[in-house]
């Protein structure tokens, strides 16, 4: 079997499984890293080894911007004491933990190697978080801090990493040095960021009237923002991160609606390829990493696996408690209003440490001989603990979350975001409505335009305003008007699609036009989807009056 068939076997793996991953209520991530384990040890499956340079070039900018892109700058910025604390303090806390249990409980293991392994280990990574935290409608808050963690914690655990490898090879460390290379690191990255997310951000405004034009830049902003800040030994992670939140943050002004409707398909397509691929590729290196630890010890390597995966889950726990509630202790010894934590989303942050194809290739890239030609010292080891850890976490972290959860009876604050949602729709109305009288009521427009439009915008105020009032029915028979005016308008553009198809089968008009039309109705037909589906969780979640 080619490689290339290998790949369209992957591919039809990724989408089959896929499929079910709703009807199975299990992760993504953890039933692909499953299924990679047993194609890999299927006889006559080519071993696909996961290049450390695929990882961090071809798979590591483009999911890494799609997560930035999602993630709010506002939300960001409201959590970013709690985000840097993991992202840093977190992850050199877990470093050195995790030296110290494999230098006593490990033989072999000097302080340099436990420095390395826990460098490899440390950061949880953005796309398990993503892929595991998907559709479990956690807090806004949390989701925020445990992709924003993700996000940028790379920095620190490589920066560690690199200096870990530094001292084995060379034999040699200097502290000030390390503290330097961090601050460059961090603050290079976030600059070139910050300077290419300016540059595309023009680049967008300039070009128009061409989507396709605008969704190619979006799919070589990542890349470029990665090569250059490695390029100049700054965090290439980082600067994509910073471009990507950039971007996202100024995105209303710079990007039109078609180019954001086009690559906002492109971009879930992207998404959902590469991060299939990642996992089942980790799942499909076991045999290749198994087949360097002789057979008698690999239980007592498994053991070693099992060991450090407890310290990095217990080191979270240990660090999220109190890295929670001391500042929030401290600061309500100065106010008279004390500020609370539910202790139920705490669990949540520190149970969701998964690790993912960030350490995987950290320790695939470690060199294989040291610099006097001798070969690295326990780096198979090093490679099986780490594949034990990725693997552990997926499946503990990935198959107890949702129940964790569950058991919680966490919910999402959804009271909250339909009040935020009706007061934006409210401002929305209402300054339409004084636009409407200022601008198109001027004698300009037929009046059976103004009204129609002056009626439009009335309904919806008097929809988000007297919702949930039962004094007031004004406002639920304004919702049911506007609901079935949506779906009466599904029901005929269903008829009218039916026309298309009869006219395309018959050949009785040209076919580029029928496509246009075609397309009309998609966006026509978009906008009524999301209409009814509101108005379907609406009545679900009791918001109407």
């Amino acid at each position: 079997m080619h490689s290339i068939e290998v790949i369209v076997l992957l591919l039809v793996v990724i989408i089959v499984l896929s499929a079910f991953v709703e009807w199975l209520k299990i992760p993504q991530a953890t039933m692909l890293v499953f299924a990679g384990l047993i194609i890999g040890f299927l006889p006559h499956v080519p071993e696909l080894v996961l290049k450390p340079d695929a990882v961090f070039l071809v798979f590591l900018p483009p999911l890494l911007y799609t997560a930035a892109w999602r993630l709010s700058w506002h939300d960001f910025r409201a959590e970013r004491r709690s985000i840097l604390s993991l992202a840093t303090g977190l992850v050199f806390f877990s470093v050195v933990t995790i030296a110290v249990v494999a230098h006593y409980f490990i033989p072999g293991f000097s302080w340099q190697l436990g420095f390395l392994l826990g460098a490899v280990i440390s950061p949880p990574d953005a796309v398990a978080a993503t892929s595991v935290t998907r559709g479990l409608n956690l807090n806004r808050r949390v989701v925020s801090i445990l992709e924003g963690e993700s996000l940028v914690n790379d920095a620190s655990a490589l920066v560690a990493y690199r200096y870990a490898i530094a001292s084995i090879v060379t034999g040699s460390f200097v502290m000030w040095q390390a503290s330097v290379q961090f601050i460059w690191v961090a603050l290079g990255g976030v600059g070139i960021g910050l300077a290419l997310g300016w540059l595309f951000r023009h680049g967008h405004k300039r070009i128009t009237d061409n989507a396709t034009l605008e969704v190619a830049l979006t799919l070589l902003t990542p890349y470029v923002a990665y090569l250059l800040a490695e390029h100049f030994h700054a965090s290439g992670v980082l600067a994509v991160v910073t471009a990507g939140l950039y971007l996202s943050h100024r995105s209303h002004e710079s990007i039109t609606f078609q180019t954001r409707m086009q690559a906002t398909s492109v971009w879930i397509t992207i998404e959902f390829l590469l991060t299939g691929f990642v996992f089942i590729l980790i799942g499909m290196q076991l045999p290749s990493i198994v087949k360097n630890i002789e057979t008698d010890s690999l239980l007592q390597a498994f053991g070693y696996g099992v060991l450090i995966t407890t310290v990095a889950i217990l080191v979270r726990i240990l660090w999220v408690f109190p890295g929670a509630y001391l500042p929030l202790w401290i600061a309500n010894l100065r106010k008279k209003h004390k500020e609370k934590i539910d202790w139920r989303y705490v669990l949540v942050i520190s149970w969701a440490g998964m690790r993912g194809v960030v350490s995987l290739a950290a320790a695939m890239a470690i060199p294989l001989t040291l610099a006097d030609g001798s070969a690295f010292p326990q780096r198979d080891m090093i490679l099986f603990i780490t594949f034990c850890v990725i693997f552990l976490t997926l499946v503990v972290h990935g198959l107890s979350l949702r129940l964790l959860i569950k058991r919680l009876k966490i919910r999402p604050d959804l009271a909250k975001a339909r009040e935020e949602e009706n007061e934006v729709r409210k401002h929305i109305s209402t300054q339409a409505i004084a636009f409407i009288e200022a601008n198109i009521a001027d004698g300009k427009y037929d009046e059976e335009v103004v009204h129609r439009l002056r009626t439009k915008y009335e309904i919806n105020l008097r929809l988000v305003s007297e919702k949930g009032d039962a004094e007031k029915p004004v406002g639920h028979r304004a919702h049911m008007t506007l609901m079935q005016y949506a779906r009466a308008q599904k029901h005929v553009l269903d008829f009218e699609r039916q026309i298309i198809i009869r006219l395309h089968k018959e050949a009785a008009m040209d076919s580029d036009v029928l496509k246009k039309l075609e397309h009309e109705m998609d966006i026509e037909e978009s906008r009524l989807s999301e209409q009814l589906k509101r108005a379907k969780a609406d009545e679900v979640g009791g918001y109407r009056g």
